[in-house]
């Protein structure tokens, strides 16, 4: 039972890493590679292949939350304790994050989608792209110009000052 449900979810990674090879003409491995030598040389690849991380990491979790719950469900009678429902919700959840880190890898894949090409996509293609450089630090003092100091004003002699 457990290989019939780890087949069917492992085909959403599975055609979604055959999708991102043909679009972009390369196997996993050698797009990881390329990414990691020039990150900022092609941002929408640099893209997919962070959002392909984290869904192949959430299929793993995924993976380990049907396990658990098969294995209680496999010891339980009849009915199904609050333990086993908790453990029903994490694969519930686990789907979800799955689903959603896989409808985000289509998007960046589909280039006809809808945001891809508008000017609000391609501020935040800006806005993304600056926020992966970070912070710049400054590691000098500031350049400070030179005051010249105001004049002293000196009371005369004879004149009373308040």
């Amino acid at each position: 039972m457990s290989d019939d449900i780890r087949d069917g979810s492992d085909d959403v990674v599975g055609v979604l890493t055959e999708r991102i090879e043909a679009h972009f003409g390369m196997g996993m491995d050698q797009l990881k590679g390329a990414v990691a030598a020039a990150p900022t040389a092609n941002p929408d690849a640099t893209d997919v292949v962070k959002w392909h991380g984290l869904l192949v990491d959430s299929q793993a979790v995924l993976d380990r939350a049907e396990d658990g719950l098969l294995a209680a469900l496999e010891t339980q009678p009849s009915e199904v304790d609050d333990p086993t429902m908790s453990l029903a919700q994490r694969v519930n959840v686990a789907v979800i994050a799955r689903d959603g880190r896989a409808q985000v890898v289509c998007w960046l894949l589909d280039l006809d989608a809808p945001g891809r090409k508008d000017l609000a996509a391609e501020r935040l293609a800006r806005l993304n792209r600056s926020a992966r450089k970070g912070a710049t630090v400054q590691t000098s003092a500031p350049h400070r110009p030179a005051v010249v100091p105001a004049p002293v004003s000196v009371p005369r002699a004879g004149r009373a000052t308040l």
